[in-house]
């Protein structure tokens, strides 16, 4: 059995902003390019990167981003979306995508 991640004391925490702790989150979140096809479909780590990314749109006053954001996390979750082809090995590019 893993025992539990030791985490900061509170008084060590106070030391940073909520934004700091927010960002700090979301890049410990995010997939790296080094990681980004063993973990392009794990849906828990996609879903973990969207929800960080929605806590920081909202500590940023940016609520319609933050929607966006949670609506990608939920669609990880229940299974609604699903990874789109590497850019570099599908037809089509990022950009086109979005077009």
């Amino acid at each position: 059995m893993s025992q539990p991640t030791q985490l900061p004391k509170t008084n060590q925490l106070s030391e940073f902003s909520t934004l700091e702790l927010a960002q700090a989150l979301m890049e410990r979140l995010s997939i790296s390019p080094n990681d980004w096809h063993r973990l392009k479909s794990n849906r828990n780590s996609r879903a973990s990167e969207q929800a960080a990314a929605a806590v920081l749109y909202l500590l940023k006053d940016q609520p319609q981003e933050a929607i966006a954001r949670l609506e990608q996390a939920v669609g990880w979750l229940d299974r609604s979306i699903s990874a789109p082809p590497c850019p570099s090995h599908g037809s089509r590019g990022i950009e086109e995508m979005r077009e």
